[in-house]
């Protein structure tokens, strides 16, 4: 699955991808309204949000379309934030202006762009180009600059203690502009008088002289330099022009969305790429797609996509409703300044959050490929929240200002690197320098921008968790590209190594992915939360009123008398069809899930894997025989598939019926069966007819375990445990009316119960073994070493992100779309991801009996239900296309 879920969203992903296949320029994506998918309408954009940019960047990463248009998005994301500079807007949506964006001391844009977003004192500032010296360098990417920013000392007002205002030392500057969009009067100019001078046509501008846009203080009326915040990013004495302070706006945040969106489109041509090759090129008289190893190499870089997907995803609408709940609940803080200190405000837009699914603007055209055409069904608006829209955790964590760009940490490497040199008069912003734009850290004189609140902890978690998986995806899937395609991926000749250096480039200006995983964990231990719970639609409200009516009465009766009654209203498996559950919906499911969660439906084991192929493939009397005292408890089940040499290749089993008169006669022993010195009843595979291919011939029985020649001998495992066993059947008659569907079509319905078992599985396995359970550890623990603090966090964001993968599955059912392998990529990672969280509690804890068990037991994990390895097949032959073995 795409970051694009609905609809909608899958429309506009789609028109990206046309648009780019024409022409990916930025005039092009200007004309179709890409550059202001985010930015309001009232200031020329589109009025949606970051979730739809992060689509559009997905398709655009994927083309690894060159030019402006990341930096110049993410320039107004902030600005948009910010409620300020809002005449900038129109010139960055419509693609006349171009931004630059200083992130952890790198200049992401081109040294000629016409607006550089900056780490100042008072938190972020826009200035001119003139204001700045900017100075292309050279990166990894080849197709996106990079650029040395300095600011300028002449951009603000010096303080009495401050250097004297400085002009360009190398001949002619750069001149100012007014604050405005090039081209109109008033706006940034790359022609003009020297530096600190006004052009005879043209006033001196605010930024050059410090002043507001309408009156410019005397040197007497200029701050002294106690009352200007003094910090690396600045020079001492020096501000930036409070017309063009945006204030504590989460740009490390913001940037750390969009870079892992266009993270995700690399990642996924190099998932694409890699397959595409293996499929066709042949080895060895094969193609290579065909060889396990090959196969396994890209499932895996398929699952990594996936997971990075799931957490840019869960963090683009985390900020989306952030900021929704900001610009329609946060106070106006402009009445105690003058309005000459923020004189580009605009107006806050009621909802950028979600989209209203089912909207459309009338004035649009009906028909062609522009953007603002094919997503106007979900144009947001009336603040109505619609499917799949964000919902917070609650946290006891204080609330905090966007927080400082370096994690707080003695780690030298995380304090960036030294300054470098430049030129008398300007300060260069560097990685040893981000901002720190707290409250604490704005001039009283320039109060927060407009619509900007703290950022709750869990919005920075789900940010965070975006930060550390996003770009390593990126990074791990390009590398594995070049791997797959061989000499000719170390080569000019091809564009993988374009990817890969794309893949880097992002990774470093999205910063160091071990010093977010630090905050990640840091946020998680201090109790922060993401509840990945859906929102439903109006219509919804009215079912869940008469669900909670019914669960409300169930909650009143004696637990015998509510177990009976959940198993004749049909509410333990409620999908299920009548009589045997209620033939929910999957909205119905969804509320039924939240609303008896103090219920304690009873948990089925196995029985939950054999029930729906009985119900499908059973006859009537069966389904009476066994459906009702299995959802009460009476009849506890086993499976009795597995044989000594036919685990995961289980066609291959070698268990015989043969047939005797009223019936069948089975022979054979099974293997890893578990819970069956407990159950009443097996569902067993058997081979009926020898002589047809394997696949075929194969028969699903139903066994009474108490039967004559069952004999059961549990297996005790490395944890000391006894749940497998091994199960011998002798001459076991089975009448015919327990055979299960027809003779020789048991194999249809034994897939039917592995992709139940698959699902429960990476649903519940792990009880003890997940990322919460990992963070109460640590509480109770001395505090971590760096080391261990950094894993903390990486296997956090690996759980949080599984969890929001199954959340996006859940609104794939909910809106009737298929989610793919999504069962198989989460069965996959949930397993491995139990292991690691046991193997790392335990090196926390090794005298801890309960992790020394759990490190023991989890290494079933990615065994039982599926291998690793056979999921890895199943996600590359069935997601990916890769020719089967032969």
């Amino acid at each position: 699955m795409a970051i694009a879920l609905t609809e909608e969203h899958r429309a506009l992903a789609e028109s990206v991808r046309g648009l780019v296949a024409r022409d990916a320029s930025h005039g092009a994506l200007a004309a179709q309204g890409v550059l202001g998918l985010h930015v309001p309408e009232t200031a020329g954009g589109q009025g949606y949000g970051l979730l739809e940019l992060a689509v559009a960047l997905e398709e655009l990463g994927s083309a690894l379309t060159p030019g402006p248009f990341l930096p110049t998005v993410l320039t107004s994301a902030a600005i948009t934030w910010s409620g300020r500079c809002g005449s900038l807007l129109p010139g960055l949506a419509d693609g006349t202006v171009t931004a630059a964006v200083v992130l952890d001391g790198h200049g992401l844009g081109a040294s000629d762009a016409d607006l550089f977003l900056v780490p100042v004192a008072e938190g972020w500032a826009v200035l001119d180009r003139a204001s700045v010296r900017a100075t292309a360098v050279e990166g990894i990417d080849l197709s996106r600059p990079l650029t040395q920013v300095a600011i300028l000392a002449h951009t603000g007002p010096p303080s009495p203690t401050g250097p004297p205002p400085q002009a360009e030392p190398h001949g002619q500057a750069e001149p100012h502009g007014q604050e405005g969009s090039p081209g109109q009067e008033g706006s940034p100019t790359r022609t003009g008088s020297p530096a600190g001078t006004a052009s005879p046509s043209q006033p001196a501008s605010p930024a050059a002289a410090g002043a507001s846009s309408q009156a410019s203080p005397s040197r007497a009326e200029t701050p002294s330099h106690a009352e200007t915040p003094s910090h690396a990013g600045a020079m001492d004495g020096w501000e930036a022009p409070a017309s063009r302070v945006l204030g504590a706006v989460p740009v490390r945040e913001l940037a750390a969305v969009l870079l892992g969106a266009e993270a995700c489109g690399v990642a996924a041509w190099a998932v694409r790429t890699a397959s595409d090759y293996a499929k066709v090129r042949e080895q060895f008289g094969r193609p290579i797609g065909q060889f396990q190893g090959v196969k396994h190499r890209i499932a895996a870089a398929l699952v990594a996509l996936e997971q990075a997907r799931a957490a840019v995803w869960d963090a683009a609408r985390a900020l989306d409703t952030a900021h929704s709940q900001a610009s329609t609940s946060a106070p106006d803080t402009r009445h105690a300044q003058d309005a000459e200190t923020a004189p580009d405000s605009f107006p806050a837009q009621a909802s950028i959050s979600a989209p209203d699914i089912g909207r459309a603007r009338d004035t649009e055209p009906a028909l062609g490929d522009d953007l603002r055409t094919k997503t106007d069904a979900g144009r947001r608006g009336g603040g109505q929240k619609a499917l799949g829209q964000d919902t917070q955790g609650s946290t006891n964590l204080p609330n905090a200002i966007v927080h400082d760009a370096r994690h707080s940490t003695d780690r030298p490497e995380a304090l960036g690197h030294g300054a470098q040199t430049v030129e008398e008069g300007a300060t260069t912003l560097e990685p040893a320098a981000p901002p720190t734009v707290g409250v604490a850290a704005l001039d009283t004189a320039t109060p927060p921008a407009v619509g900007v609140t703290a950022l709750d902890a869990a919005v920075r978690l789900a940010v965070g968790v975006a930060a550390v998986l996003g770009p390593d995806a990126a990074v791990r899937c390009a590398a594995d590209a070049i791997q797959v395609l061989g000499g000719i991926g170390y080569t000019f000749e091809h564009d993988a190594h374009r990817y890969y250096r794309r893949a880097l480039s992002l990774r470093m200006l999205a910063g160091d992915p071990g010093v977010w995983a630090e905050e990640v964990a840091e946020l998680a231990v201090g109790g922060a939360r993401r509840t990945m719970e859906p929102d439903l639609p109006a219509e919804a409200a009215s079912l869940r009123e008469e669900i909670r009516t019914l669960a409300g009465d169930l909650a009143r009766e004696e637990p015998p008398a509510r177990l009976g009654r959940f198993a004749r209203e049909g509410w333990i498996m409620p999908y299920l069809p009548e009589p045997w559950g209620r033939a929910a919906s999957p909205l119905e499911q969804v509320i039924i899930h939240q609303e008896f969660k103090g219920l304690r439906r009873p948990n089925l084991g196995i029985a939950a894997w054999a029930v729906p192929s009985i119900v499908r493939y059973g006859t009537r009397d069966q389904q009476d025989r066994f459906l009702p005292k299995t959802f009460t408890g009476e009849i506890v089940w086993c499976q009795l598939f597995s044989e000594p040499g036919a685990g995961s290749d289980l066609a291959g089993l070698a268990t015989k019926a043969v047939r005797v008169e009223g019936g069948w006669s089975i022979s054979g022993s099974k293997i890893w069966t578990s819970l069956a010195q407990y159950a009443h009843w097996g569902i067993c595979l058997a081979r009926t007819s020898p002589g047809k291919p394997k696949h075929d011939g194969i028969t699903y029985f139903l066994v009474d375990m108490s039967a004559p020649g069952v004999t059961v001998r549990p297996l005790k495992e490395i944890n000391g445990e006894e749940i497998f066993n091994e199960v011998f059947l002798d001459d076991v008659f089975v009448p015919d009316d327990l055979v299960v569907g027809e003779v020789d079509g048991g194999w249809r319905v034994a897939r039917d119960t592995l992709s139940h078992e698959r699902v429960a599985l990476g649903d519940s396995w792990g009880p003890g073994s997940q990322h919460t359970d990992m963070v109460k550890l640590v509480r109770r623990l001395p505090r971590l070493r760096q080391a261990q603090l950094e894993q903390v966090g990486r296997l956090w964001a690996e759980g949080q992100a599984i969890s929001a993968l199954g959340l996006r599955v859940t609104l794939s059912q909910l809106a009737g779309t298929d989610s793919g392998t999504a069962s198989s990529v989460r069965k996959l990672l949930g397993m491995r991801h139990a292991q690691a969280i046991s193997e790392f509690c335990w090196s926390l804890a090794p005298a801890d009996p309960h992790w020394n068990r759990m490190i023991l037991t989890t290494r079933a994990f990615t065994i039982g239900g599926g291998t690793t390895e056979v999921q890895l097949n199943i996600v590359a032959e069935r997601a990916l296309g890769l020719p089967r073995d032969p």
